[in-house]
Parts: structure tokens; sequence; C-alpha cells
């Protein structure tokens, strides 16, 4: 998210289920982009707002670590408008 932007990070429950959200206002991503987004396979990554540069690994690591415990996650996103990742996780005992 450029500087001034604004990052949400919200947390509910349904049922038997918690999920997390983070949203962004930064400057999103395309369509085609997104599947990639979660795959190790294909090493995507794009160079930030601020000009850091990313491995591609990350989301693929919190993709496997949530459907290890028995989740999902999914991104929305937009280009110019931000984006939006959500992880949902069984709430356990």
């Amino acid at each position: 998210t450029e500087k001034g932007g604004k990052v949400t990070i919200s947390s509910g429950r349904e049922d038997d289920y918690v999920s997390v959200t983070v949203a962004d206002t930064g400057i999103g991503i395309q369509k085609e982009n997104l599947e990639k987004l979660f795959r190790i396979d294909v090493n995507f990554s794009t160079i930030g707002t601020a000009g850091e540069e990313g491995t591609g690994l990350g989301l693929v690591m919190c993709r496997d670590m949530v459907v290890k415990n028995g989740g999902i996650i999914k991104v929305e996103s937009a280009p110019g408008k931000g984006s939006s990742f959500t992880f949902t996780l069984p709430a356990g005992a």
C-alpha cells in the first residue's frame, strides 16, 4: 500500500470456523495473476510499492499452513482498488 494508504485487519466467527481478513488499498493484482499467488510451481512476485522485492514464497507457505490445519485461503483483488486476503480455519475446542 502506498504511503497514506490503508491496511485493515478484521476477524469473525461463523458456526465452527473463524476467519481473518487482511485488506489494503494498494495497487491490486491483475485477474490473470491471482491464481499464481498460491502455486509453488510458478515463481510469481512483483516489486512492492516501496521498491521492495519478494521471493514469491510467502503466500505459498501461508496456503500450506492453512490447508494443513483444515482451512481455506482466498484472495480478491482489482487493479487500482487493492486486495483482500481471507483465511478461514476450524475454531477448534
